[in-house]
């Protein structure tokens, strides 16, 4: 295969453009998906509220490789900060 062949383009609709703010996450699973709830914890407001600003519904195979990515940015980026606090 070429290099052509390999690129992937990733498109967004203009109201996602922008993303959301999200300072907490809820995961649900069950035997056929896994749930995830992005929310905003509402300031100054009790008891404490968590409006959901986005579900995220995945296979289990799509939560895998999002584990996996994840890990690796992660690691990524303490690699990078190490390397700029030397």
């Amino acid at each position: 295969m070429n290099n052509e062949q390999n690129k992937i383009q990733i498109k967004f609709d203009a109201d996602k453009e922008t993303g959301v703010y999200a300072n907490a996450v809820s995961v649900n699973m069950n035997k056929n998906e896994m749930v995830l709830d992005f929310g905003y914890i509402l300031p100054n407001v009790k008891p404490t509220t968590i409006k959901v600003v986005s579900r995220i519904n995945l296979s289990h195979q799509t939560a895998e490789n999002l584990l996996k990515i994840l890990s690796n940015a992660v690691l990524d980026y303490k690699n990078k900060q190490k390397e700029a606090n030397k």
